[in-house]
């Protein structure tokens, strides 16, 4: 009986361990808020950028002198989940620098700022057709290579 009570002990024990700590994935630049306070315009230049934040996420394709820097980090929602995540915190810093290497425009975009985009399901119709020389007689070459195929089946 005395065994029964310790396995049910440590069994408590063991289950109220794991249920009680929440993992956290970290993705990308940590405390980005408090770094982005740290930003002055017109006064920090791109060097400074690199020392407080480090090195950009991305750069814009488009223009050279726009970086990002991204911050994501899940967190298990509850042991009955079965390890399920959900975005605690979601930033992304858009920093904006002149020629010269100057900030001249910050933003910070978190998770409220995120959009759900609703896609339409509308398909395209094309406007050409297939209807030449060369597409009939691939079309009847394609046709005779697959024609064992269909005889397999």
């Amino acid at each position: 009986m005395s065994d029964i009570k310790l396995l049910l002990i440590l069994t408590f024990i063991f289950t109220i361990n794991c249920s009680g700590n929440k993992v956290s994935n970290h993705h990308g630049m940590k405390s980005l808020d408090l770094k982005f306070e740290k930003l002055k315009i017109n006064e920090t230049n791109k060097n400074d950028i690199i020392n407080i934040i480090g090195p950009p996420t991305i750069k814009s394709d488009f223009n050279e002198f726009k970086w990002f820097y991204i911050e994501r980090q899940k967190t298990n929602q509850s042991l009955f989940k079965l390890g399920k995540q959900r975005i605690k915190k979601n930033n992304v810093l858009v920093v904006e620098l002149n020629q010269l290497g100057i900030l001249i425009n910050k933003k910070i975009l978190n998770l409220e700022d995120m959009n759900d985009f609703k896609y339409l399901n509308i398909e395209t119709k094309k406007e050409f057709q297939n209807k030449n020389i060369m597409y009939d007689v691939f079309s009847s070459l394609r046709e005779k290579i697959n024609a064992p195929t269909r005889k397999k089946n």
